[in-house]
Formats: C-alpha cells, structure tokens, sequence
C-alpha cells in the first residue's frame, strides 16, 4: 500500500512566529472588500462576474458558469459581517437563478455542484432557515450523487459517463464539493449521501495523492471495472508537477471531510500536503501558479494563497493544542493574509472591480492569467471573516 512521505516544515523559524496582525489590520481589509461588493452591487444583482477579470475587471455573466456562487458567498459573508440587510436582499434575489438552473438542469453537468449551492443555497438556509433554499440544495445533492459510480468509488468530475474525454475523471478540486453530500445526509438522515462523499474523499487520498504529498490535478478510473488508470493535469504545468490552486484544494478539502467523518487519516494527509505547499512558497508567502516553480519571472497565483490560508486556518483548528503544528499552520494563514492584503489587491488599480489581482486561471489554456479570480475574492474574504469571529462554515 502507497504510504505518503511526510516532510518537515522547512522555514520553522518564519512560521513559528506570528506575524503583527492587529484588529484594526482586519477591519481595514473588511472595509476594502466591502467597499468592492458595494461598487459590484447593482452590476451583480441579477448577472454574475466572469470565472476571470478581463484587463482587471469581470464581464458581467448569466449563472452558467462554475464560479457563479463565490459572488454569492461573498453577499452572504456581507450580510454576517455588517447585518446589513441590502446583502442578503441580493443574495435571495440570486436564489431564482439557482433554482431555475437545478430544476431545469442548466450546466450542471458538473461535480462543482457542491460549489455552486453550497456557497448559495446551503449558506442561505443556514443564515435564513428558508425551506426553499434547503430543498434546491437537496435537489443540487441529487444531482451530484447522479455523478457518483460506486464501483469506483467516486464522483465524475465533467462530462457523461462515457464522455471519451472526461469518462471515469476525478479532480482535486471535488474534495471542496463534498461538504454538500455530507450537509445532506444530515438534513435528510440519508447515508447514501455520506457514503459516497466519504468514499470518494479516500479514493482521493489513496490515487489523486502522490507518495510525495504532491497532488496530481486529475486522476482517471475505470468506472465499470474499479480499476485505477492514471494521472493527468488539465490546469497545471505538467502531469508530474504540482498545480499550485489543485494542492490548496487538497489542504481545505481534507480537513473539510474530517469535519464530517472524524477520520484521523485525513487530518495526517492534510499535514503533508499542507508541508509540501508551504515548503514551495517564495519569501512573501503567495504561491507561483504551479509549484514546480518557487522564483523566477513566473506568474504568482493569489487565489491559490486565499484557499490555502482558509484551508491552513481549518487544518489548525481541526487539531488538539498538544500538537505542535497547530500554531504552526495558524501563523502561517496569517502570513499569506497579511502578504496578500498588503501586496496583491486592487486598491492602486482604480478602474478593477476585482479584490485580489494577480490569480492565474488556467495558464495552460491561456485564461485569466494575472488576472482578479473570482474564488480567490471569495476566499480572501471568508479568511477574513474567520480571524474577525467564530465564523460557522458554509461548507
């Protein structure tokens, strides 16, 4: 059986630190974020921004897309923030599309299902209680578990079953979609929604987990057989490299399913790939868009810090004040934290309508490179929320 190499923090010295994070630092980048959604308002009430900016500011969209619920998120981390009710007007305004978009299967050919209603509708029944929001999310759960083949033992991430280019995929980014097949079981009392989150979740850890702590972006199974195929990158620089955005899924993700299932081993996983990522950063803390870089003229991905920092913030939080790691992965959150709000948003760039600059989409394809990435917005705000209060997750 693959065993996963642990490596040691490299810079123990930098993370065992913490570094100056002052209340009013917080407050101050609250204000910024707030400030945008407030300029993004109107534009976004009934559209969505583009998955990227283009030239720094995001084409409004119809919610087609994968992303359309990172907007949404963040309405609804406005309204818990501030308690102002034009948030949450906007987000229930949002759910018609939602609705409409389950019920009438538009674009949901997709295991990022958990993405989009998770962040939407999941959120809105636990801030709201509404009975609408709860059943379109169970719709959104039947949806994905249409995805699941359980002689794999995981969720198809794109395409049908016998797409010849998508047939029997899974992805890293799947681990942050899993949450709503585990929310559902426990509204619903139904384990089959639990049983295929959680097979899925070691089917991850036992094949899109290389031996290095490294994660492959996509591995390919036999959905007939069972058998394991091999790994593939879609978004990263090479099939044997590391995608930058794909490893900080992984640190978020399997913490996110230890919360559910109580699984040690997922919590062991997340420190190693968490070490692997951390010991690939450059001096400020913001990844390179994949991690066989760590110097050079290559493009930064701040979206990927964002998701790391939530992730890292999640992993601490997830282990006992014995361990030694604890303080470890906290300070390092607040160190991209801190790096990404004094170096990487929008503020000197007037005419963006973006949070966080310089995010990287898919470079391979030539999308969003150096560009406002609209989780990576989301992200840098739920980060925020999480050093400003208990913030109870979405996920």
């Amino acid at each position: 059986m693959k065993k996963v190499h642990y490596e040691s923090i490299k810079d123990v010295t930098k993370y065992s630190q913490q570094p100056l994070f002052t209340k009013a630092f917080i407050e101050d980048a609250l204000a910024y974020i707030l400030k945008k959604v407030d300029q993004n308002l109107e534009t976004f009430t009934y559209k969505y921004p583009a998955p990227a900016s283009v030239n720094n500011v995001y084409p409004a969209i119809d919610n087609v897309e994968w992303t359309s619920s990172f907007w949404t998120g963040m309405l609804w981390l406005a309204y818990e923030v501030t308690g102002d009710m034009k948030y949450r007007r906007v987000a229930e305004i949002q759910l018609a599309s939602y609705k409409k978009r389950v019920d009438e299967r538009i674009e949901t050919g997709t295991h990022d299902l958990g993405f989009l209603y998770t962040l939407s509708s999941v959120a809105a029944f636990k801030l709201t209680g509404s009975e609408e929001a709860k059943e379109m999310s169970l719709k959104a759960a039947d949806l994905l578990m249409e995805r699941y083949f359980e002689k794999a033992g995981i969720i198809q991430a794109w395409g049908a079953p016998d797409d010849p280019e998508n047939g029997g995929r899974m992805i890293i980014d799947c681990c942050m979609n899993l949450p709503l097949l585990f929310w559902a079981s426990e509204i619903t009392g139904d384990k089959k929604y639990y049983d295929a989150a959680y097979s899925h979740v070691k089917m991850a850890e036992t094949y899109i987990v290389r031996e290095d702590a490294s994660t492959y972006h996509t591995y390919f199974m036999d959905i007939y057989t069972g058998k394991p195929k091999y790994g593939k990158t879609v978004q990263g620089y090479s099939d044997t490299s590391c995608w930058a955005r794909g490893q900080a899924w992984g640190i978020y993700g399997f913490p996110l399913s230890y919360k559910y299932t109580r699984d040690s081993t997922l919590i062991d996983l997340a420190k190693k790939v968490a070490n692997y990522y951390m010991n690939r950063l450059p001096e400020d803390s913001v990844s390179y868009w994949d991690l066989i870089f760590t110097s050079g003229p290559e493009e930064r991905d701040s979206s990927s810090a964002a998701i790391a920092a939530c992730g890292l913030m999640e992993l601490s939080k997830s282990l006992p004040l014995s361990d030694n790691d604890k303080r470890i992965y906290e300070n390092a959150a607040l160190h991209i934290v801190k790096s990404l709000a004094e170096h990487y948003t929008s503020k000197d760039v007037l005419e963006s309508n973006g949070v966080l600059l310089h995010a990287v989409y898919a470079k391979p394809h030539n999308k969003g490179i150096d560009e406002c990435n609209i989780w990576g917005d989301y992200y840098y705000f739920e980060a925020l929320v999480r050093l400003s209060k208990d913030w109870e997750l979405y996920w």
